[in-house]
């Protein structure tokens, strides 16, 4: 009894810890919103604390809910969360959007570029909707905005787009002019994220500012037969992004490149035959534009068509690439594309391989290409390609799923890295096991354990389990 009397003389000792404390305290719960307000019943002292925490709004609604029942709710919602003196995001989703919700969405913009004054706004629609909602000419003039993501949003500006203060911008599924995309860029002077995600009518993308750096095009493919090819003017630009399914891309100025990724499939194939002088320029056209990058990532497509043109002759320009990543299916073909590049980075000090296999459900180039005999008989000469890997410390193998023992290309080529990387410090083996390792996964390590080794400082290590690299 004397202890709980001293404690009830000592009072709430957390209400009387200071105003930044508690508010501090009351951050950890952001990822609850609500909850944050919730707080406001505890005490008189916290009655108004919540209104200082800068929370964040997320209103999404789900597929089984009424939509105009939704936006009832998150109407009635945004009320109460006008005398909150920070709210720093706002997200507002809905799966079916129709022109009649066009006043109400119209709110949840005021509401966030005017009133809540956020620092990061997302508007995310169905992508089947016609027509698309059509952005208020009053959200074109804000200065406090930093992150925009916009996806099935109609932008027509009827004036100057003034958002100085932004600097990640994401557009996705809508369809733009080049002047419409040039004023939206000029209104953003501070911009240095910029991601074009199936972004349509463009044929010509100059990016001029000297902050804008990160440039990710995703999902490119004009069907208008007018437009030529889409031209892209990016001198500043540092990190680069092809994903997705694209059409015909020229990268005409891209000098500051230090880090690129070329992640995407191209569409070549006319009357059910592949059009492979096109394919195979393109690439050949990218591979000198980037030799000079210090990071290079390629998918499965450049892979294939590079293996195909070590078979008729060519091979990959020399390149000052320091990190390669190679997204590829570990088939016997794609060998030869694998070992064309590392023959042209001398420079190269990591390599990491992510066994992309999905079942060969992005086999686009190979089933075109016939001669079997001879790419076989190159094959053959795998272990006989002059490539010392002088500057190679690390190699990883990531995602590594299914029995290894099956893929008779994969040791193969792990004893082919093992015996070149003469300074190898690290090789890494992510096995994507399920919950147990088998035994192919075990007899797999000691066989690679005694695998011979040209770097003495060589060491060999597997994990288990989903891939951390």
């Amino acid at each position: 009894m004397e202890m709980e009397r001293k404690v009830m003389a000592r009072g709430d000792r957390l209400s009387d810890l200071p105003d930044a404390i508690l508010l501090h305290i009351l951050s950890m719960l952001l990822w609850d919103s609500k909850a944050v307000v919730r707080t406001s019943v505890l005490s008189q002292r916290w009655r108004f604390l919540w209104k200082s925490v800068p929370v964040s709004l997320d209103f999404e609604s789900p597929n089984s809910y009424s939509e105009k029942d939704f936006i009832a709710s998150t109407n009635r919602e945004l009320y109460y969360w006008r005398s909150c003196q920070k709210i720093r995001r706002f997200r507002g989703s809905l799966f079916r959007y129709d022109n009649s919700y066009v006043k109400d969405v119209d709110l949840w913009v005021h509401f966030a570029t005017k009133v809540a004054n956020v620092e990061e706004l997302t508007l995310l629609f169905d992508s089947d909707n016609h027509p698309k909602y059509e952005l208020p000419n009053f959200a074109y003039k804000n200065t406090l905005l930093r992150s925009l993501i916009l996806i099935n949003c109609e932008l027509k500006p009827s004036g100057s787009v003034n958002w100085n203060s932004l600097v990640f911008l994401s557009i996705a599924s809508l369809n733009l002019t080049d002047n419409m995309l040039e004023k939206i860029l000029s209104g953003c002077p501070n911009l240095e994220h910029l991601e074009l995600d199936c972004v349509l009518g463009i044929s010509r993308l100059e990016i001029s500012s000297v902050k804008l750096t990160f440039l990710s095009l995703k999902d490119y493919q004009n069907k208008n037969p007018d437009l030529s090819p889409l031209e892209i003017l990016a001198p500043h630009i540092k990190y680069f992004e092809l994903l997705g399914f694209c059409n015909e891309i020229r990268l005409r100025n891209v000098a500051s490149l230090v880090s690129a990724i070329l992640s995407s499939n191209f569409d070549y194939i006319v009357d059910e035959e592949r059009n492979s002088e096109a394919e195979d320029g393109y690439l050949k056209e990218f591979l000198h534009i980037v030799a000079y990058v210090e990071d290079l990532e390629l998918g499965p497509w450049g892979i294939e068509c590079l293996s195909i043109l070590e078979l008729k002759g060519w091979q990959s320009p020399p390149s000052s690439r320091k990190y390669l990543k190679l997204d590829t299916a570990l088939e016997q073909l794609d060998f030869l594309g694998i070992c064309s590049f590392l023959q042209s980075s001398p420079d190269l000090e990591t390599l990491v391989i992510d066994w992309y296999n999905k079942k060969r459900r992005h086999q686009y180039v190979l089933p075109w290409y016939k001669n079997k005999d001879e790419h076989c008989k190159r094959f053959e000469k795998i272990h006989n390609f002059n490539c010392s890997l002088l500057k190679m410390k690390t190699i990883k193998f990531i995602n590594m799923v299914g029995p290894l023992s099956e893929n008779k290309f994969v040791l193969p080529l792990i004893k082919y890295l093992l015996e070149n990387a003469t300074v190898l410090e690290k090789f890494i083996i992510a096995v994507g096991c399920k919950g147990y390792v088998s035994q192919d996964c075990v007899k797999l390590e000691q066989e690679l354990l005694n695998f011979p080794r040209s770097s003495p400082h060589a060491s060999v290590v597997f994990s288990y389990g989903p891939s951390l690299y």
